[in-house]
């Protein structure tokens, strides 16, 4: 009886063609798998930056007027705020008395906003009104802390659009200030600062920095002359940055209106990059 079988030529044959056609398949599909992975990788980094942008912006857009300060390229301070509004200026004179204007002229412990708010002042929080330069926010002489919220006297004025009546430390903020803005900067956050640190690229193309977000320290009347340090407890918005500048214009504009910050950010992995720049600009009418 014949017994069927493969012979050692037979099968050393097969092994060779299969060697040949996984070459081969290796040649071809080993550019797509690295595509694939610097796909991948650049899509993570783009998502990692792009939110460490959008997080820096919503905090410049939002804040305190004239409130951006700037040691160097590498980190910057500035104080966001929670909501704003209108003051009533001006006495309602159909009120009989009963309203509460705010007078830049005297100290003052009340004041009737008369546009709506997103949601009522939170006692503690900080209100700032009128402020000019950096120097006024930070040592409060523009601010003073929510100490009642209440709602106004009723009055038969139509202009007697007030929502809330806000108690106040005892304050003389900014003499002459007629603007009749007001902004809040919740408490439990006050300023913030923002810090990269160790920017580069190791030996694999990776990026080397951290940038980090401080907030909740309070107010620094003095101006800072070097980016904060960061601590272990410290929030980290992004790793691996491989570039990183801020660059701030008070006053970009014949206006002077607004400030613009523009932010630079490159991440890098494995040899890819990643840059982002982005512009945002911060109200200086208080």
């Amino acid at each position: 009886m014949r017994q069927r079988g493969f012979t050692l030529v037979e099968l050393v044959v097969v092994m060779v063609v299969t060697g040949v056609l996984a070459a081969g398949l290796v040649v071809f599909f080993r550019p797509a798998l690295e595509n694939y992975a610097m796909a991948t990788r650049r899509g993570t980094l783009t998502d990692l930056a792009d939110g460490a942008m959008r997080t820096m912006m919503r905090d410049v857009r939002s804040a305190v007027p004239n409130s951006i300060r700037q040691p160097n390229a590498q980190c910057f301070e500035v104080v966001p705020t929670s909501d704003g509004g209108r003051l009533r200026i001006a006495p309602d004179i159909q009120s009989g008395g009963a309203s509460k204007p705010l007078d830049t002229y005297q100290p003052t412990t009340q004041f009737d906003v008369i546009s709506p708010l997103l949601a009522a002042p939170v006692i503690g929080d900080w209100i700032v009104i009128g402020n000019q330069v950096p120097e006024n926010m930070y040592s409060l002489a523009s601010a003073s802390r929510i100490s009642s919220v209440a709602a106004p006297p009723a009055s038969t004025s139509p202009y007697a659009l007030g929502t809330w009546r806000i108690g106040i430390q005892t304050k003389q903020f900014p003499p002459g200030y007629e603007g009749g803005r007001f902004v809040v900067v919740p408490d439990a956050q006050k300023a913030v600062f923002y810090t990269c640190q160790n920017a580069g690229v190791d030996a694999n193309g990776t990026g080397t920095g951290t940038l980090y977000r401080f907030s909740g320290y309070g107010f620094d009347a003095a101006a800072p002359t070097a980016c904060k340090v960061p601590q272990a407890d410290t929030a980290v918005l992004a790793s691996r940055i491989a570039r990183c500048e801020f660059t701030y214009d008070p006053n970009p504009g014949s206006e002077q209106a607004a400030g613009y910050l523009q932010m630079r950010l490159r991440l890098s992995e494995g040899g890819d990059d990643v840059d982002l720049l982005y512009g945002a600009y911060a109200d200086n009418l208080p």
